[in-house]
């Protein structure tokens, strides 16, 4: 069975990602941004879930790195960050980032985004 992948420092936001997916019946594994390659290729990933402030920004050198790859470029990414990180949000997209939600919308939108991370829905993104 596929997972998706929950690259999130704030553990206490990490956990609501977890309790919602458990009870959507869809498993949420975590993984260190720069790690990401190493748990693509050990586990079947259908997504990955990233914070776009990991460490500073670091987050959209992940994306870059992710989308340049052949063998991880497929895997929808979605990052979220705080809603006045314009700047960031733009160049996450650039990066390659599939889908950038402010933090807020991620957190109402999440039960409808992890269905279509897993493949079982649709989300306008």
């Amino acid at each position: 069975m596929e997972i998706i992948l929950a690259a999130v420092d704030d553990l206490f936001f990490l956990g609501k990602i977890q309790q919602t997916a458990k009870l959507l019946g869809i498993r949420v594994g975590t993984a260190d941004p720069h790690k990401l390659w190493e748990e693509i290729a050990r586990t079947p990933v259908c997504a990955v879930i990233l914070d776009l402030n990991y460490r500073a920004g670091a987050g959209v050198e992940v994306v870059r790195a992710l989308k340049s790859d052949p063998a991880t470029a497929a895997v929808p990414l979605l990052g979220f960050l705080s809603h006045v990180q314009t700047d960031l949000a733009a160049a996450a997209r650039a990066a390659g980032c599939d889908i950038v939600l402010a933090r807020s919308a991620f957190s109402q939108q999440l039960p409808q985004l992890l269905r279509k991370l897993a493949g079982r829905g649709q989300v306008d993104g």
